[in-house]
């Protein structure tokens, strides 16, 4: 039997992303999926896709963006702040990759995400910094040094461009978007509120695809 692959296409600077990725963890588990992290370059492919950053929204939109973290974290009781020092970080793309290397090498790439996630909207850490990446990582008994250089690697180099292609080609315009495949087609879900329907398709119920 072919085994289950959940994608998740999101950026290491995504609140959403920091919110979803514990159920997301969960929900595959209990179906027997396995999830393939796919970080990729928002500013690169939100322009061909129709995403906004958030920074460049106007300014009700911004403070309704606030709005829903403070309602979201209340809701899943997650620690969060809604103004992090470090937001949005100067270069979230080296996280990114970092945590690709760590998935090719077959580490807890999850374990790995969240905590650069936790990291940014938590603890003020800037994730920008790679001392900070390598503290990271060592702090879950990986080797940060490694993990750091690795991100220059050329496959690691070569995947993050499959990535932004394939998100630009499969109209990913925000952070994260799950991709599963399903007998009806490919279920693709933007958002971490989408994750009912995301389990709902692994538990074999039908959900409406593209």
């Amino acid at each position: 039997m072919a085994e289950t692959v959940i994608e998740c296409f999101y950026t290491l600077s995504s609140p959403w992303m920091y919110f979803a990725a514990p159920r997301l963890r969960e929900m595959a588990a209990r179906h027997g999926a396995r999830v393939r992290l796919r970080p990729f370059d928002f500013p690169a492919v939100v322009p061909e896709t129709g995403g906004i950053p958030l920074r460049t929204r106007p300014q009700p939109r911004q403070d309704y963006h606030a709005l829903e973290l403070d309602r979201w974290r209340r809701h899943l009781g997650m620690p969060l702040n809604l103004r992090p020092r470090h937001y949005p970080p100067g270069d979230q793309r080296p996280a990114g990759r970092m945590v690709m290397a760590a998935q090719a090498a077959g580490l807890d790439a999850q374990a790995l995400s969240q905590a650069i996630l936790t990291a940014l909207w938590v603890e003020e850490r800037d994730i920008a910094l790679p001392a900070e990446r390598a503290a990271i990582a060592d702090a879950l008994g990986m080797d940060g040094a490694a993990l750091v250089a690795a991100e220059e690697s050329p496959p690691v180099l070569a995947e993050w461009d499959r990535n932004r292609e394939e998100a630009i080609a499969r109209g990913v315009f925000g952070s994260p978007t799950f991709f599963l495949p399903t007998p009806g087609g490919e279920l693709w879900l933007w958002g971490q509120d989408r994750l009912f329907f995301l389990e709902r398709a692994l538990a074999g119920d039908a959900v409406q695809t593209p």
